[in-house]
């Protein structure tokens, strides 16, 4: 370990912190981390991603994103390979939906108790764990993306109650939530939640109150979407003017001036940014050291929040 810095400062590879340190159920973590969903496109070339993940942690990232259902057990087959324990890496996966290869969407509702236990178990195996660090339940309550429709309309409590009972059998680690509603977390708080996953970037902030009352029961806020996305009715961060402006001013791409505004916009930001391009993964760990002025982190403050409440 370098001179001067503590175990919050480094990974346990002992590489500095991209963003510096923060909390995730009880581990210290990379403020930056990576969102493995895009390794599916690196289906034909499994080299390439496995070769991916090895550079992210020698980035410094120790918090991984994943589900069973990305690329149907692909992508968590890849992260079983070339993962190893002695980097200390969180692997956060997510239940709620299951793989669905044949259907209209690659994926398909799972949200009833039977079924999120089932998705506990294929993520284990898949990933050749005992216990599942972190799994984030992928409610259907608040866009973008999919709704719960006839029997995948569940209560919450029902579903808190079967995640505990895996959490008291040691098959997770930490419950989090995912697309869920200012009263739906603070529903279920008292059940002991990690961290939440909602759609959020620096142009759509709708959920501003669920990020302060994270921050202040001390749970981590991990946006997916921290850019916007491909879906076209979602407006996409690095189109908006003052971003772009801000980019110009410091030297940076527009997406580095956007993932650097959410690491700046609340201590309990935890980002995992996606990609399969390892050019893109480094100038996302880069976002880490960017700096604002305080003209610019007013101007970008300023932008507009725009709805990303889409239904697919």
């Amino acid at each position: 370990m370098p001179t001067g810095t503590s175990s919050f400062d480094v990974t346990a590879t002992g590489v500095p912190r991209p963003g510096g340190s923060g909390r995730l159920a009880g581990h210290t973590v990379s403020r930056i981390g990576y969102g493995a969903m895009q390794l599916e496109r690196l289906h034909g070339d499994r080299s390439a991603a496995v070769a991916l993940l090895r550079r992210a942690v020698e980035l410094g990232i120790d918090h991984i994103d994943t589900a069973q259902f990305y690329g149907n057990g692909f992508v968590n087959d890849v992260i079983r390979e070339a993962i190893r324990p002695e980097d200390g890496v969180v692997v956060v996966t997510k239940i709620g939906a299951d793989p669905d290869p044949g259907g209209p969407l690659p994926l398909r509702t799972a949200q009833r108790p039977e079924e999120l236990r089932a998705s506990v178990e294929d993520n284990l195996r898949s990933l050749g764990l005992d216990r599942l660090p972190v799994v984030n339940l992928r409610r259907l309550d608040a866009g973008p993306g999919i709704r719960a429709v006839g029997d995948q309309v569940v209560d919450l409590d029902d579903q808190l109650a079967v995640m505990t009972a895996m959490r008291d059998e040691g098959k997770i680690g930490a419950i989090g939530l995912g697309s869920v509603t200012l009263d739906g977390l603070r529903g279920a708080l008292p059940a002991g939640i990690a961290c939440v996953q909602n759609a959020y970037s620096l142009v759509t902030r709708a959920d501003e109150d669920l990020v302060r009352l994270c921050a202040e029961e001390g749970v981590a806020w991990v946006p997916f979407f921290p850019l916007g996305s491909a879906f076209p009715q979602i407006p996409k961060v690095t189109d908006e003017p003052a971003v772009r402006d801000a980019a110009a001013s410091i030297g940076c791409t527009p997406s580095q001036a956007g993932l650097a505004w959410l690491l700046r916009h609340a201590p309990n930001v935890l980002l995992i940014p996606g990609t399969a391009n390892p050019g893109h993964l480094e100038a996302n760990v880069a976002a880490g050291a960017i700096a604002f002025d305080d003209a610019t982190l007013a101007a970008l403050d300023s932008v507009p929040s725009r709805s990303a409440d889409i239904r697919l």
